[in-house]
């Protein structure tokens, strides 16, 4: 909690008065930090991108993940306008540089696929998580198209992730950290610092190209290939 409030006061302080650069590298070393406080070991595979623009589509499992991939490498994501509500996390994600869209809306997914074109064009790293919603860790839920739009119209590549939390004592997928269904924040940050250990691996697969595909072609190539980085 205290590195979380020294997170927050350094967002709401000094934040407004930093270049980009200094607030990513905070950001990404806030991230190491907590994940070190929280005793989760973090692996990371292959190589996250060393500039932008890039566009990053990871599996979504835990409200982990965003704190793995920041301490992973730093990028803008893309977050349900939920999160910008959460005591304390809200104002970190937004300090963090998330883009919120309300999933429910239509037009809502237009305007932020605009936002993101715009960062990618101004040569920044984007995450997204096209499953729309946490899955069991297990089986990937169908990967939307709307979002890798984005890409598209900024001419930028995208890079596919894959996310896992690891028993460390079995080396089978922890169940510790799942969000889903009627799960609570806190009954899941409880679940997660009470249970078993386990680590953080982030696997960053090679980037790509259109090639011509369509957003919905690109997000179903794009499914197969975090599966396979996955497995």
């Amino acid at each position: 909690m205290l590195h979380a409030l020294a997170g927050w006061l350094t967002i709401t302080l000094l934040f407004p008065r930093w270049p980009q650069q200094r607030r990513e590298a905070t950001v990404q070393a806030w991230a190491q930090r907590m994940l070190r406080i929280l005793g989760i070991p973090l692996h990371v595979h292959g190589h996250a991108p060393a500039q932008g623009p890039m566009l990053l589509v990871a599996n979504h499992i835990s409200w982990l993940d965003i704190l793995v991939m920041h301490a992973a490498r730093y990028c803008r994501f893309v977050s349900k306008s939920d999160v910008r509500h959460w005591p304390l996390l809200g104002t970190l994600a937004t300090g963090g540089g998330t883009l919120y869209i309300e999933r429910e809306k239509r037009r809502d997914a237009m305007r932020v696929v605009h936002h993101m074109a715009e960062s990618l064009k101004a040569g920044e790293v984007v995450a997204v998580f096209p499953e729309g919603t946490t899955g069991d860790g297990v089986t990937l839920l169908p990967f939307h198209g709307n979002l890798v739009q984005a890409a598209i119209s900024a001419h930028a590549p995208v890079q596919p992730v894959a996310l896992c939390f690891v028993d460390r004592a079995t080396g089978k997928n922890s169940d510790g950290p799942l969000y889903l269904g009627d799960d609570s924040l806190f009954t899941s940050l409880w679940r997660t610092l009470a249970g078993r250990p386990f680590s953080a691996h982030v696997r960053f697969g090679e980037p790509q190209e259109a090639n011509g595909r369509d957003r919905r072609q690109w997000a179903e190539d794009l499914r197969r290939d975090v599966e396979r980085l996955r497995s």
